[in-house]
């Protein structure tokens, strides 16, 4: 399956899909191939949604890639779901879904980046926050739904965990929203780092933790929060999340070469309470990998409950219940990745261009708000 050998007109390619052919990011082309390698091509058109969509294709493209890491097994017998995984016995299924920019919002990629001035710009967190919380939610309630009318009928799903992989590419500037709008759509716990920022002082141990209740949409509807704390998602065994599972972890991977180098800028958790660090330098000296930035959430009325120990590494990020010792867990807070800000460097006839796949126009290169050291957002 070759990815990057152009099968759609170039008019109909997705804007990021034409950066990437450029001749200097050879490296980072082949950081992907890597990842497909043996990525069946069911329905023959993969290559052809990746070439129009890009997002989607991607994403799935990096869950084969780290479930090979992890050792899983795959079951490619069945149409769909995505995925149907075994893992020391433990036989589970992978649903991939991107949250993706209402109709009449901008895109993704609708955005301005100036390189010379990365940290000038406005973001309104809140705003930011609200439209992430909609789109997730609208994407999960949309698999809950494909789930009941289909996916609970296969043979080879029913009695089994049934895990959503969701990815936000949702609106400009989607990767500031770290976890604040997942987490308060799963359990309807919503850090309120707006809050904090308007007002430090009253806030002297952090941005505060909220019950929203629900998030209002643009036309007045009400979706509610919180489908993770009653049994009516119970079908739903966990939902994976990333932020940072973007081009610019491609960069970040990728080895350096002659003429290109990939700077990065990271923000961590660190101990004893996850409390943000920055990290920076060439990519091959940031220390990123390819799970950093993972995020399991687990769901307590989960009628097939996952395993923890089947996602469990260091640096992914894992929520659940131990109702063995009364308490919720949040494992490998003090070691995620929360932030990466990647910019590669390309040297052109005694001159030095800032380039990245995704630049100027989208948000994979913007560059983080300026939080001190509060609770970071993600790229």
């Amino acid at each position: 399956m070759n990815l990057f050998e152009p099968v759609v007109d170039e008019g109909r390619q997705h804007q990021h899909f034409k950066t990437v052919l450029a001749p200097e990011h050879a490296a980072s082309r082949q950081v992907v191939e890597a990842w497909a390698d043996g990525f069946p091509n069911r329905d023959g058109k993969f290559v052809q949604e990746f070439q129009l969509s890009f997002n989607s294709p991607f994403w799935e493209i990096y869950l084969y890639a780290v479930f090979r890491e992890y050792g899983f097994g795959f079951d490619w017998s069945h149409a769909s779901p995505d995925f149907a995984l075994a893992h020391h016995g433990q036989f589970f299924c992978v649903e991939a879904v991107t949250a993706n920019a209402a109709d009449g919002k901008p895109n993704e990629w609708d955005i301005r980046f100036n390189p010379e001035k990365p940290l000038e710009f406005e973001l309104d967190l809140e705003a930011l926050n609200r439209e992430a919380m909609v789109r997730l939610a609208n994407a999960i309630y949309g698999k809950h739904r494909k789930y009941l009318n289909s996916y609970s009928k296969l043979g080879h799903v029913a009695g089994k965990p049934f895990v959503l992989a969701v990815a936000p590419f949702e609106q400009p500037r989607f990767n500031h929203q770290y976890n604040r709008p997942i987490k308060a759509v799963l359990y309807d716990h919503y850090v309120d780092e707006p809050a904090y920022q308007k007002n430090p002082a009253a806030y002297p141990n952090g941005p505060p933790n909220r019950n929203l209740g629900f998030v209002t949409k643009d036309n007045g509807a009400d979706i509610e929060l919180g489908v993770f704390n009653d049994d009516r998602m119970r079908h739903i065994s966990a939902v994976l999340f990333s932020c940072t599972a973007t081009y610019g972890k491609v960069d970040a991977l990728a080895p350096p070469s002659d003429g290109r180098r990939t700077i990065v800028q990271t923000i961590w958790g660190s101990e004893p309470d996850g409390r943000p660090v920055m990290r920076a330098g060439y990519a091959e000296e940031t220390g990123e990998t390819l799970t950093d930035g993972l995020q399991i959430y687990h769901n307590p009325y989960a009628q097939n409950p996952l395993d923890p120990t089947v996602f469990r590494r260091r640096g992914v990020v894992q929520n659940y219940l131990d109702e063995q010792a009364g308490r919720w867990v949040e494992e490998e807070l003090t070691r995620s990745l929360y932030f990466r800000f990647a910019v590669t460097v390309v040297g052109r006839d005694d001159t030095t261009d800032a380039t990245g796949p995704n630049e100027p126009e989208s948000a994979e290169n913007e560059s983080p708000p300026p939080l001190g050291d509060q609770e970071p957002a993600i790229d």
